[in-house]
């Protein structure tokens, strides 16, 4: 509540306390609310409101306005970063001006997005890692556990990314031994253990340990079916099919994944997954007619 402006609003009248509160409380009750934030019944503070033209609303700053007009951006630029339309979630970010944060939470969803995207569009991964640096060095809160997972996972998907493995299995074992106690009580918990458990997978996937890689991608299946949510299943489905081929399981399994994979992908409008599986498919046809 803003009451340096009550203040100011009454003090611009030509109010003192006591001709304000005169008729609806004691000066006693107005000094308290002033100076000590302790804010009287809602009929006396109406009251003191109308005296000085302004509405309750009046007190709440814009900020709350603001922050909640800044959620809802960051909240677009994260869906878009889980449906793979990431230059549209950079260009969200983009215009959030970083410095006029001052809610921690908000800081740090901004850290994580802004580190994803920079890895995801291949920009330059000093910056990516320094963000996610800022989430690691943060006071550890409550709210802060999945963040400081997701900067884990996202600085192992930057070492990954230049093949250095041996660093990426460093913060991947870090972050799987939290993940599967992480409590998911939100949808966009959800979203955000997906992520994490995904891109676990796809790393343990790409260095061959298919067994790791298959167990985490079958946890992200079961996340998806108690959570009622599709977004992930495209690219799970997928990376399961990759990994029977590479393990020489039977073309039908293979086709199973591959069709569920190819379904998610449409329901959800995924176009970028959905070339992918269909080039994938071509590979696997062409290879078939040469033997």
């Amino acid at each position: 509540m803003n009451i340096a402006y009550f203040v100011e609003t009454r003090k611009k009248m030509g109010l003192s306390q006591k001709e304000l509160c005169d008729g609806v409380c004691t000066q006693a009750t107005l000094s308290r609310f002033e100076k000590n934030g302790q804010v009287p019944a809602i009929k006396i503070l109406i009251k003191l409101c109308n005296r000085l033209n302004l509405s309750l609303a009046d007190l709440f700053p814009k900020v709350e306005q603001a922050s909640s007009a800044l959620n809802q951006k960051m909240a677009d630029a994260e869906f878009k970063l889980i449906t793979m339309d990431y230059t549209k979630a950079q260009q969200l970010l983009q215009e959030i001006d970083f410095a006029n944060i001052d809610n921690d939470d908000q800081r740090l969803r901004y850290l994580y997005l802004q580190g994803y995207l920079i890895t995801l569009l291949e920009g330059e991964t000093t910056d990516a890692l320094f963000a996610f640096s800022q989430i690691l060095a943060a006071d550890a809160k409550d709210y802060a556990v999945i963040y400081n997972l997701l900067a884990l996972t996202g600085s192992g998907m930057i070492y990954a990314g230049k093949q250095e493995n041996e660093k990426a299995d460093f913060y991947f074992n870090r972050v799987l031994k939290e993940i599967y106690d992480y409590r998911i009580r939100t949808t966009t918990d959800v979203w955000r253990v997906l992520n994490i458990v995904y891109n676990c997978g796809k790393f343990y996937s790409e260095v061959k340990e298919y067994e790791s890689s298959d167990a985490l991608l079958n946890y992200a299946y079961e996340i998806c079916a108690e959570n009622h949510v599709t977004y992930y299943l495209a690219r799970v489905g997928f990376r399961l099919a990759r990994n029977q081929h590479a393990q020489g399981k039977p073309q039908a399994e293979i086709e199973d994944y591959l069709n569920d994979a190819r379904a998610f992908a449409k329901l959800n409008r995924n176009f970028y997954e959905l070339k992918l599986i269909e080039a994938y498919r071509q590979e696997l046809t062409a290879a078939a007619v040469e033997k």
